[in-house]
């Protein structure tokens, strides 16, 4: 595959300053001058870098595509292995590790700094040799530092802070017009030459390669071309209808922001097609890997396994060791540069479109003090940065003017039936939408006549919520619930408001639920006037632990969050699915918030777009778009939005009641004892039936 003009050129430039970096790493690999504690780590870090320029060799004269597939498997466990669950107790990449050898001083700053050499696996697939060669000084730089004496920590660190600095410009930069423009992505390519029949191409991407990729590239390849084209169909499809039912424009888009996980190529290669055919080319770019441009723990992009999920979790603060306001400026500095340079270009984007996996083992974190945390400066700052970014994002990419599109299916680790889930899968996310346009109509028809729903948990469940609802002022025209059927959001099967935050007063409780691949058990908060109050879960012995676990990664650093959205989930045959098969713990968010009723903290599910007028099939306008927090976005902007939206769905097992609280007093129950009982709507309790054998 040929590489990009522009990379060549740029390979070029560096190619003198990249062979003396090499040269000087080899030179450490011998060298025993320094520190005792230090000489084993800096030997092991530039032997890795070495092994990266080995693999940038073979991909650049082109004996990587003569390699057979076990000798690729072995190069690709062999650059893996270090952070994989095996060894990773004894890595320097584990921050426990790293500071038990390395000591307290300098642990820490040495097992990030080894994070950050890491992401140069991605880059030697790639042949970038100027990253290459910026993370061959990178290393160079500190072990200097070692040579005659022991440093001061500030030196080092400074080090470190002056490298994401400098480099800002370049790794921000063009992650961001990685982003933008399809001529950039190298990954098209790849997927559009590779043989799919030649499991060898599945390494050529430098991501960590296990069975689920494996197997679900393997399983893909017995479907027929027709289940194929029906997978597709309805991931591209979605996105294309989304445009229709905001009452958006796509023939002002070009570019789609295609994201997905590997072994899905089959699949991603005719909806590359199918966008083609609406006039758009894919934007295919790798998850972030840099400390610079990653967020947090999270994959936003095309990537492989997640080797340990440990490791990404302990190196997800890892800015924190050298983040101050001076380069969250000069980030948002470089932010806005690069849209301004590629506004034109920003414009034509209409929006991403991801395909999800589910099926992992869930994960809950080990809790390490050994980790890099922000201090609550730091934290301000993180939130200064995601909302500036949002506004700038949205400056350039206007949310008005783009749409969105979300499928998941799962992979062979969720287990023997594997095959089998991945065709119930297929059968949910392809419902009849026009059978739950009908059911759910009838609902929002009730919940139009309330001032509140409440919500009691059965059981063990302490749920006792009561949501308030927006006013109506004409109902014939007005409505306040949408009723969801399958575009942006695949699967089929909820409707949903922005609740009134004044007057939404209770208790959220579940049993245990998975979020953003992190697992909560009987997590548990209270809400006043619509805003977090308080929170726990059980996930630690020790309650602060709990709290900052929630505070982390649900509340997202903010001291407090709204309800942004209250839905009711009508996907009875998705619920029946997870219970059949033992999988309620491993479905993915999109899926399970059609499983029960579901609360989102944080934005509403119009943000940044409220002013645009939307409408349920029936010709009513969804008026609930806003709420008293969204609507200071007409005052202070930065007041308006948090820049995240996390879904908690209540299983209907784990559900007393649902019921509309109308201004004359009546009590319109939808769910009773976990089944819907609104006239109606109780064909829902049909796959329940089933199931059960009624």
């Amino acid at each position: 595959m040929a590489e990009m003009m522009w990379q060549t050129e740029r390979n070029e430039m560096c190619a003198e300053r990249h062979e003396l970096s090499v040269e000087r790493l080899n030179q450490i690999m011998i060298e025993e001058g320094i520190t005792k504690p230090y000489v084993a780590y800096f030997q092991e870090m530039a032997a890795f870098l070495l092994e990266l320029e080995a693999v940038r060799i073979k991909i650049a004269d082109g004996s990587w595509d003569n390699l057979e597939l076990q000798e690729m498997k072995e190069l690709n466990t062999l650059l893996y292995s270090d952070v994989l669950p095996v060894k990773y107790e004894k890595s320097y990449a584990n921050p426990a590790f790293a500071v038990q050898e390395l000591g307290e001083t300098f642990g820490q700053l040495l097992s990030m700094l080894y994070a950050e050499l890491r992401s140069g696996i991605a880059y030697a697939f790639e042949n970038r040799k100027d990253y290459l060669t910026i993370l061959n000084e990178l290393l160079i730089e500190v072990y200097t530092c070692f040579e005659e004496e022991v440093p001061e920590f500030k030196t080092v660190k400074e080090i470190i802070y002056w490298y994401a600095s400098d480099y800002c410009d370049v790794f921000l930069a063009d992650r961001i017009e990685e982003q933008l423009i399809p001529e950039l992505s190298i990954a098209t390519e790849w997927i559009m030459e590779a043989d799919l029949d030649d499991e060898r191409y599945l390494y050529r991407f430098g991501e960590y390669i296990t069975e689920n990729e494996i197997g679900t590239a393997r399983h893909l390849a017995t479907l027929s071309d027709e289940v194929l084209q029906k997978m597709a169909d309805v991931y591209t499809e979605g996105y294309r209808i989304g445009f229709i039912n905001t009452g958006k424009d796509l023939s002002k888009k070009a570019v789609v922001d295609l994201r997905y996980c590997l072994g899905f190529e089959r699949v991603v290669k005719i909806a590359i097609e199918n966008f083609r055919k609406m006039g758009l080319e894919p934007a295919i770019y790798r998850a972030a890997s840099s400390v610079i441009t990653r967020k947090e723990q999270f994959k936003i992009g095309y990537y492989g396994a997640i080797a340990n999920p440990q490791y990404d979790y302990d190196h997800r603060s890892d800015q924190a060791l050298f983040m101050d306001k001076r380069y969250v400026e000069r980030k948002l500095d470089i932010l806005k540069n690069t849209y301004e340079k590629n506004k034109d270009q920003a414009a034509l984007m209409g929006g991403p479109a991801v395909m999800e996996i589910f099926g992992e083992k869930p994960f809950s974190p080990d809790s390490k003090q050994e980790n890099l945390t922000y201090d609550e400066a730091q934290r301000e700052l993180t939130l200064l940065y995601t909302s500036k970014s949002g506004q700038l994002t949205n400056q350039y990419i206007k949310g008005e003017e783009r749409s969105f599109t979300i499928v998941a299916y799962p992979i062979p680790e969720i287990g023997e039936q594997y095959k089998e889930i991945f065709d119930e899968v297929i059968k949910i996310n392809t419902l009849d939408a026009n059978l739950y346009e009908k059911v759910q109509q009838t609902m929002i028809d009730a919940l139009d006549q309330g001032e509140a729903v409440r919500i009691l948990g059965k059981g063990e469940n302490k749920t006792d919520l009561t949501v308030q609802l927006y006013k109506l002022n004409d109902s014939e025209k007005e409505t306040i619930f949408e009723n969801c059927v399958a575009d942006v959001n695949i699967p089929v099967g909820e409707v949903f408001t922005s609740p009134v935050l004044e007057g939404t007063n209770g208790t959220l409780h579940v049993s245990r639920v998975f979020l953003e691949g992190l697992q909560y058990c009987n997590l548990e908060i209270q809400f006043r006037d619509g805003m977090i109050e308080s929170y726990t879960c059980s996930n630690f012995e020790d309650e602060e632990e709990n709290k900052k676990y929630i505070y982390d990664n649900i509340l997202h650093n903010h001291p407090t969050l709204p309800i942004g959205e209250f839905a009711i989930g009508t996907n009875t045959t998705a619920y029946v699915a997870g219970k059949k098969y033992n999988i309620e713990d491993k479905m993915p968010i999109l899926i399970a918030e059609k499983t029960g009723p579901h609360f989102a903290v944080g934005d509403t599910c119009y943000s940044w777009s409220e002013d645009i007028k939307v409408y349920n099939p029936n010709g009513k306008e969804i008026v609930a778009r806003d709420n008293s927090v969204s609507i200071l976005r007409k005052e202070d902007i930065e007041k308006a939005y948090y820049q995240c939206h996390t879904d908690i769905t209540i299983p209907y097992e784990e559900l007393e009641e649902i019921s509309v609280l109308t201004k004359d007093g009546k009590n319109i129950i939808l769910l009773k004892d976990g089944r819907f009982v609104l006239p109606g709507t109780e064909v829902l309790n049909k796959p329940l039936d089933e199931y059960n054998g009624q």
